[in-house]
Parts: C-alpha cells; sequence; structure tokens
C-alpha cells in the first residue's frame, strides 16, 4: 500500500499538466488519499500483532511496473490499476476465507475494507484509459493488449474474480486473451 499512495501521486506529478482534467486529478487525489488509509490500517495491524512495516519481505512489482511506464500514460494506467491492482482483486477475497478460517478478524476485516476500494481504484483507472483511448482515436482493448505485452512482465494469471472486474468496469475482453500468455 505504501508503493500505492507513491504511484498515485506520481501519476499525478508526471503526467498532469496545465491542461489535465480537474476529475483526473480529484480521481487519483481520492485514490492516494485511500491507499494512505489501507497503509495506516495495515500498519497498525502489523503492530498490534507485533510487527512492522518493513520487517516483512514484499516484492518490487509495481515500482518496477512505475519505472517501465514513466514516459506512457497509457502503459501506466494499462499495467498498474488494470494488471497489477486488478489482480489484487482476483486473489483478495481468497486471502479473506484463510485469515477468517484462521480466526484472524481483523485481518479479514481490514483486507475486506481494501477490497472494496481496490475495485475503485480499478475503476478509475478504466475510465481514464478508455477517455484517454478516445480522445487519441486509438481502440481501448487493442491499446491494452498492446501496451500489455510491451511492459507488463509476466503472465496474466488467471483464475480472475469477473464478478469484481465487471463492477470496475474492466473489461473481460482487455485480460481474458492475455491469460497465461507471457506478455
Amino acid at each position: 500500500e505504501l508503493n500505492a499512495i507513491d504511484l498515485a501521486w506520481d501519476i499525478l506529478a508526471r503526467f498532469a499538466d496545465a491542461d489535465t482534467p480537474h476529475a483526473f486529478c480529484d480521481d487519483w487525489v481520492h485514490v492516494a488519499a485511500e491507499e494512505a488509509e489501507h497503509f495506516a490500517l495495515l500498519a497498525d495491524r502489523l503492530a498490534a500483532l507485533g510487527a512492522a512495516y518493513g520487517e516483512l519481505p514484499a516484492h518490487d512489482g509495481l515500482w518496477e511496473a512505475a519505472a517501465a511506464t514513466a514516459h506512457d500514460l497509457l502503459a501506466r494506467l494499462a499495467v498498474v490499476p488494470l494488471v497489477l491492482e486488478a489482480r489484487g482483486l482476483d486473489v483478495t477475497p481468497e486471502m479473506i476465507c484463510r485469515l477468517e478460517r484462521a480466526g484472524d478478524a481483523g485481518s479479514a476485516a481490514i483486507l475486506r475494507r481494501v477490497y472494496e476500494d481496490e475495485i475503485g481504484h480499478v475503476a478509475v483507472g478504466a475510465r481514464w484509459f478508455e477517455r484517454l483511448c478516445r480522445e487519441r482515436g486509438l481502440d481501448p482493448e487493442a491499446a491494452f493488449h498492446q501496451r500489455v505485452r510491451r511492459y507488463f512482465k509476466g503472465a496474466l494469471k488467471p483464475p480472475f474474480n469477473r464478478a469484481a472486474r465487471d463492477s470496475a468496469g474492466l473489461p473481460a475482453e482487455y485480460y481474458e486473451p492475455l491469460a497465461g500468455a507471457a506478455a
């Protein structure tokens, strides 16, 4: 979540200018604020469990994606919210179930909150990706496929949480053709 805070601000600092719609800025400020809330909830939960942020191993996938897409807003939107954050929609429900089965209702409740908010974050990415494609005369599906194949390292891993992705406005035609393919 800490990287997600920085990435929400980075999209504004890197890509916004005087001509950027206020709604774009408002959306990403809102995403940054929610990511900060998530970080605080998770950091507090770790502290309650006797750990601290930074003590446990983590991956750097979000920042690697940010570096790879630093020059192309459509690529950033395709890879960060529409691939990486959308993956969270796929895996978080099972994580919640595992925590509940282990008797950790507190952690499960936090992840449930994060999950619900992340649907909105993916929706922000999808809305702006499609709007920018239309403004540039690009087919959104083709633009998504092109950028994911070029900038995402790895494969899109099923199973997909189609209900959550649909709620976020992320069409199956974007991600299903790339499932299991080395993008």
